[in-house]
């Protein structure tokens, strides 16, 4: 992942069966964890070796979130611990004016949205993300929900019903960059608009037409 990295980075529903197969991505990911535990102190060489052989053997996901039910979620770019992530987070509101996540927030594994008449906004530009799937359920009526992107980032609106609303989804084609975070909208909205945008640059960024810098590590 982008800086940010949990034991197999998968969806909590996607977790409860014990039977779905594993992929490199998620392999690749325990390896990380494991070895930057090591570093901390958290395993012994002998207690590293074996869960490293375990896991570039295993062949489910429930088989590698074993090997790492202990450790903390940690960071790539500082080898630290990052803050607990949430299997839901729940935001709601009744005209209660704007409802922000910015900054370094930790991206839930799934988010339930019940508002109505409320701005809403989710930046994920410097978002502490651990998945590599956030589910997002909607039951939001009026005003508008903002999705802020960055490189790597996609939203899939595909599942989502709207009533008497409108939809704008403008991701900037990035052919190099991997799909680190796949955004899936479902449920209804009502009487509002959906506006999904990457980050706007800087007056200095437009002027130069440079890319837009990004914190390290995200």
């Amino acid at each position: 992942m982008s800086g940010e990295i949990s034991p197999t980075g998968k969806d909590s529903s996607l977790e409860s069966s014990p039977e779905l197969r594993a992929s490199h991505a998620d392999r690749d990911r325990v390896v990380d964890v494991l070895r930057i535990a090591a570093g901390d102190g958290l395993l012994a060489a002998d207690e590293l070796d074996e869960r490293l052989e375990a896991a570039l053997s295993a062949r489910t996901v429930s088989e590698l979130t074993a090997l790492t039910a202990d450790l903390p979620a940690v960071s790539t770019s500082t080898g630290t611990a990052v803050a607990e992530v949430k299997d839901v987070l729940r935001i709601e509101g009744i005209h209660s004016g704007a409802i922000k996540r910015v900054g370094r927030w930790v991206v839930p594994r799934r988010l339930e949205l019940s508002t109505a008449w409320c701005e809403v906004t989710l930046d994920f530009t410097q978002a502490v993300i651990t998945q590599d799937t956030l589910r997002i359920d909607m039951n939001t009526a009026g005003k508008k929900l903002t999705l802020i992107t960055k490189p790597g980032i996609v939203v899939d609106a595909g599942a989502l019903s709207l009533v008497h609303s409108k939809i704008k989804i403008r991701q900037a084609p990035d052919h190099e960059t991997p799909i680190t975070l796949r955004v899936e909208l479902v449920g209804t909205t009502a009487h509002g608009r959906v506006v999904v945008r990457p980050a706007r640059r800087t007056f200095g960024q437009w002027l130069l037409r440079k890319p837009m810098s990004l914190p390290a590590g995200d």
